[in-house]
């Protein structure tokens, strides 16, 4: 059976509300118990009240059971129209919160994001959901403004490349006397890092999804690997690169786990000493969890730059880098896309001496598993 469309739930014929179901069911209650009762009154009255009653003054009077009817009969009515009333106004009340959480969720899909509820009083059911409609709505502002902000930074990051081509191009053409060799140089060097920004903004995106291919893989393995592609940039920059430790295992995808150990051994190496740095690379298993740790030495980094390391495209102005690497702000960005994609944690912590601590934390892979995977 096919499930109904979104199109034909919102097309759906219009029924009796939730107040008018309450006041219905109040209403029906109050009358049900009442005849409940008065059925009890009739059935006692049939049992032991007698058919006629003789007055002091010798005469009869009517029968007791005859005058009850007409008061049976007046107190149902009054049941009906009390439960009704008094129904409809406690249905009202009872459903005032409801009225308010449908009201902000019908201007949340008009786009409104920014509405609260804050809903009074003590803890309910109608408040609990109230809190947690305030809660989902103040992160999916959050979630929607950084995207807004990745957005516009990216088209801006992007822009520039592009820019500084269209530029080149222009000069080329109205100078016919320019070094061609000079201006494909250029370009060569602006559409890399185009390109190189386009590769890290698809990275990134990737990174963020969860349906990732998982297999076990070695900290200890992806650290070496990055550490020997990265050896020409550290003997570049005169950077000493160690890596210590011990085998972590962990679970996740290769590819990315390794984007992320090269990210954090680049930066380390960008941003660090002019001469006579060094890097160290370490790992270990820590009960439950396999950790990386990427330290460097370098200039000191204040406190209060830490969070915006792993903002998009904030390459941290008071970090010492070169222009030749300075990067699309999206290293550490990423690192941090790829810790959550694989539900770990990343901590930054600054050198007393100058420099920065990396420490990432991923669930290690049961014993089982990793016996398995080395079949």
């Amino acid at each position: 059976m096919t499930p109904p469309t979104l199109a034909a739930l919102m097309n759906r014929r219009p029924g009796l509300s939730a107040r008018l179901k309450l006041t219905l069911s109040y209403a029906g209650f109050l009358l049900l118990a009442g005849v409940v009762l008065l059925a009890v009154v009739w059935g006692y009255l049939l049992r032991y009240a007698p058919e006629v009653i003789t007055t002091p003054e010798g005469t009869l009077a009517r029968s007791v059971r005859l005058r009850f009817a007409p008061g049976v009969a007046v107190a149902l009515a009054f049941l009906l129209v009390f439960g009704l009333v008094g129904g409809w106004l406690l249905a009202g009340r009872m459903l005032a919160p409801l009225t308010r959480i449908a009201d902000a969720a019908r201007m949340t899909a008009n786009g409104s994001l920014s509405h609260r509820i804050r809903l009074p009083g003590r803890n309910d059911e109608f408040r609990e959901l109230a809190d947690v409609f305030d809660t989902m709505l103040e992160q999916l502002q959050s979630h929607v403004a950084e995207q807004q902000r990745f957005a516009a930074n990216a088209s801006h990051e992007l822009r520039t490349p592009l820019a500084i081509s269209q530029t080149l191009l222009d000069v080329a053409r109205t100078d016919p006397t320019q070094d061609q060799g000079e201006l494909i140089e250029r370009l060569h060097t602006v559409n890399t890092r185009a390109i190189d920004l386009t590769e890290a903004l698809l990275l990134l995106s990737r990174g963020d999804r969860r349906s990732l291919t998982r297999e076990p893989v070695d900290l200890s393995l992806i650290a070496e690997e990055a550490t020997e592609t990265l050896l020409p940039l550290a003997e570049k920059r005169q950077t000493t690169l160690e890596v210590t430790g011990e085998k972590a295992q962990t679970t996740g995808s290769a590819a990315l786990l390794l984007r992320m150990v090269t990210n954090l051994i680049q930066n380390a190496i960008v941003h660090n000493l002019p001469t006579g740095g060094t890097v160290t690379i370490h790992t270990q298993s820590q009960h439950d969890t396999s950790v990386l740790q990427v330290e460097n030495t370098g200039h000191p980094v204040p406190p209060e730059l830490l969070p915006t390391l792993t903002e998009p495209f904030q390459r941290g102005t008071q970090r010492t880098r070169t222009d030749e690497h300075a990067g699309v702000g999206l290293g550490l960005a990423i690192v941090h896309s790829i810790v959550q994609a694989h539900d770990g944690t990343l901590d930054l912590t600054p050198r007393p001496t100058g420099g920065l601590l990396v420490t990432i934390r991923l669930l290690r892979m049961p014993q089982a598993s990793s016996a398995n995977g080395a079949r």
